[in-house]
């Protein structure tokens, strides 16, 4: 595996920008010399309110207000609070305690969230109870003019934005101001200016704009400032009462160190033509660099905004097969910093803005943000260029991706249980490296290009795709995927059995109830047999992997078993589908424990609660109903189970999911990873200590290839990398191995979420002394950041 070298790219500067040298120091000298009053009229609060209002004009000259009013806030969000809170208190005052129709608050659908949640808090808190609608955009990201003309008579609040903070889109204003004045001169128009600012040139007061709102971090000033700009003679009601400051829009002292460093900002701007930080033609050579490092680097990458009509310094794209989530611990690990969409949104899902736009989910599911500063340098640029060629190239070393190489797959051999996730929907592949034989079980659409990907990579045979039973809510690719993989499967892969088993098995082998059943050769020491096992749907199997030795497998020499949908993480398979056999469900769950061990690993075709795998004895001693099914002393009988069973799968609710729930789910399972809680800097004696522990890395291999210094966690050697997705198949092994020597087991990863996950599974499944480290090394490492390597006059890291 090559190693990589990971220092700090940051390209998330939509969510905030660094401090330049000469917002700070005017930050500092407001603390330590102009640190007076600005309301106080001796010379020291005459000093601060000089600082105060020269703050003010250059922005007043930046945003072209005119005689508009600016009031300093803390942010864009209050600035936000304070215009809608405005508009509402006038609609309530004109309405005179009379009832009068609703009427419309109107709001982009891709607008920051801010802005639809401050209109609903507050026609809520108001009590003006207008109806909230949300203005449709086109594939583009623009605002649909037709419908703003069509409702803006009947608006009282009409909201907007200039620039999208997570496309980069370029609001057409002009072609919005007529749609909204040509109907309608007297309605509130915000516009939230945040992403424009320093990019674009903005002449507020030659506009019909009522409120206008900016905030600092976004153009290199400190977090905590922002300012709402407020049209020449609009009255605005101060939500904060106080000592009548920001003449009487906003009481409390100000923020002067703040409002100096945003001045300073500010006054860079001023002193440009164009008022933005830089020529456009620069940015636009910067995006395309990165435009052409990416298309390289990601050769099925789709661009979800228009480039033309959008700032440069911002590009939003997707990989089809790539979520969000793993696209982003990529670029993390090779020291890229980005996001998928607004920093206020940090849970990785569907992105709003893509989905109002028409795109499909897997864009949505799978946007990722780079964004830089109007002041980012050539030397990031060629550096952010580099890594994230490497990062594509991470990702063919891994399988992940198509390479031009010709021998791909030297790097890395694949031994073993691969698990590959979309949503719930989980696919299995079986990998040997000696004999490059592999099989693919409950393949899904979803999941079929990585499968094939991963597969031609290893330069494997596919001895068979194998489904566990006949789906109910879609049909198996499993033919699909055979054909796809035509020149790399076996011809008893091609198969004309329903659910894929091979035509001419190797034998049969005795189970350890004394039932024979087929099975297949899969490596020298493993074998695949086949065992009859309906009820989930009245054709149903699972399959056993494990050491046959005289022609026998028992219990205990049962490794895995792929279980399909019979018994689940949480619950066991619904059996009130027309094709299920409820009785045969009930025999089938009283059967598989006898043929199996309670800790061999269960890998089913769903995983509804970020689980992974599970083994009987751990479902066993959380589940009552099954439980109660499996006892050995008074099991539950089939009558009962008949009566129960209905009631089980009736609680089920598919309402609530974005797929078809296949089995009885029990909420989430309380975390029990064992955190282990160390302060910052201590990581290297804690894992000095603990070199007999069993460390291990649960990143994915591509992360994992991008070298840092061991040593400074206390490390000899790089701890062994188990990724999350391969942790199903390492279980046995860990399990065997834990219970003979009671060796203490230490996950860790880059945040300590996914470490956290692999502990709670370990755990599970009787790994009694598995933890993991909370916070993960991100924050335990020294990383040398790009500002480090290529730092330039002006920036304040």
């Amino acid at each position: 595996m090559i190693a990589r070298k990971s220092t700090e790219i940051y390209l998330d500067a939509n969510a905030t920008t660094p401090v330049l040298d000469v917002a700070a120091n005017a930050a500092r000298e407001a603390m330590e010399f102009s640190y007076g009053n600005p309301s106080s009229k001796h010379v020291s609060g005459l000093k601060a309110r000089y600082m105060l209002e020269s703050a003010r004009d250059s922005v007043r000259d930046v945003l072209g207000c005119g005689n508009g009013q600016i009031v300093f806030t803390s942010g864009a969000t209050e600035a936000i609070q304070m215009g809608v809170f405005s508009t509402l208190c006038h609609v309530r005052d004109q309405r005179d305690g009379e009832p009068a129709t609703p009427r419309l608050l109107m709001y982009g659908a891709t607008e920051h969230k801010a802005v639809p949640q401050a209109i609903k808090h507050w026609n809520r808190l108001l009590n003006i109870n207008n109806k909230v609608v949300e203005i449709p955009v086109d594939q583009n990201g623009q605002l649909d003019c037709d419908f703003i003309a069509q409702h803006a008579a009947d608006a009282d609040l009409i909201c907007t934005m200039a620039v999208n903070n997570e496309t980069g889109v370029i609001t057409d204003l002009n072609a919005v101001e007529k749609a909204i004045r040509d109907q309608n001169s007297e309605v509130m128009w915000l516009v939230d200016c945040v992403q424009a600012v320093g990019k674009n040139r903005l002449k507020l007061a030659d506009t019909t704009i009522d409120y206008a709102a900016a905030s600092g971090h976004k153009i290199y000033a400190p977090k905590g400032i922002g300012l709402l700009y407020v049209r020449e003679n609009l009255t605005l009601v101060p939500m904060m009462a106080g000592g009548g400051q920001e003449q009487g829009a906003r009481g409390g002292t100000e923020n002067l160190p703040g409002v100096a460093a945003f001045g300073a900002v500010m006054a860079q701007l001023a002193a440009s033509e164009t008022r933005t930080f830089v020529e456009d033609s620069v940015l636009q050579g910067y995006r395309k660099q990165f435009i052409d490092a990416l298309t390289e680097a990601f050769p099925k990458i789709v661009f979800n905004a228009p480039l033309e009509g959008s700032v440069p310094t911002t590009v939003n794209f997707s990989v089809k097969g790539f979520a969000s989530s793993e696209l982003l611990d990529l670029f993390d690990a090779a020291g890229i910093r980005a996001s998928a969409g607004s920093a206020c949104g940090s849970a990785v899902v569907g992105s709003y803005v893509l989905e109002a736009m028409g795109l499909p989910a897997w864009q949505s599911d799978g946007a990722v943000r780079l964004s830089f500063g109007p002041l980012t340098h050539q030397s990031e640029i060629d550096a952010g260029c580099l890594r994230i060629h490497q990062a594509g190239q991470a990702l063919c070393d891994s399988c992940l991706l198509p390479s031009s190489k010709t021998d791909w797959a030297k790097d890395e051999k694949l031994d073993g249980l691969i698990q590959l996730k979309n949503g719930s929907m989980c696919t299995w592949l079986l990998m040997d490296s000696e004999t490059g034989n592999c099989l693919v079980v409950d393949p899904f659409e979803e999941l079929s290009e990585r499968a094939e990907a991963l597969i031609r990579c290893q330069k494997s045979k596919v001895l068979a795709v194998l489904d566990s039973h006949a789906h109910v809510d879609h049909d198996s690719p499993r033919k699909m995927l055979v054909k796809v993989l035509d020149d790399v499967v076996t011809e008893d892969a091609k198969t004309e059995d329903e659910l894929g088993w091979p035509e001419k098995p190797a034998g049969d082998v005795e189970l350890a109830d004394g039932t024979r059943a087929p099975y297949i050769n899969f490596s020298a020491k493993l074998i695949v047999a086949q065992v009859e096992l309906p009820g989930h749907t009245q054709i149903g199997r699972v399959y056993l992997v494990g050491t046959m030795r005289d022609n026998k497998l028992a219990a205990e020499d049962v490794e895995f078993v792929f279980s399909g949908d019979m018994i689940l993480m949480g619950g066991i398979g619904r059996t009130d589908f027309p094709c299920s056999d409820i009785n045969g469900m009930f025999d089938s769950l009283r059967r598989l424990p006898k043929l199996i061990s309670p800790t061999t690993v269960l890998c089913p075709t769903h995983d509804y609660n970020n689980e992974f795998s599970t083994t009987l004895e751990s479902e066993r001693s959380t589940n009552p109903f099954l439980s109660s099914i499996l006892c050995d002393v008074t099991p539950m009988t089939l009558e009962e189970f008949l009566e129960r069973k209905p009631t089980v799968d009736a609680g089920i609710s598919d309402a609530t999911n974005s797929e078809l729930v296949c089995g009885m789910i029990k909420e989430p399972r309380s975390g029990n990873s064992e955190a282990i809680e160390i302060a910052r800097g201590e990581l290297k004696a804690f894992f000095a200590e603990r070199k007999q522990s069993w460390i291990i890395d649960v990143r994915e291999p591509h992360e994992f290839s991008f070298a840092q210094d061991w040593s400074e966690l206390g490390f000899d050697e790089p701890p062994q990398n188990v990724p999350l997705t391969r942790l199903s198949g390492f279980l046995p092994t860990l399990i065997k191995e834990t219970q003979t020597s009671g060796r203490e087991v230490i996950f860790l990863c880059r945040s300590g979420r996914r470490s956290g996950v692999a502990a709670e599974i370990a755990r599970r499944v009787g790994i009694s002394n598995a933890r993991h480290v909370s916070g993960g090394i991100a924050l335990n490492v020294t990383t040398k950041g790009v500002a480090d390597e290529w730092a330039q006059p002006g920036y304040m890291i």
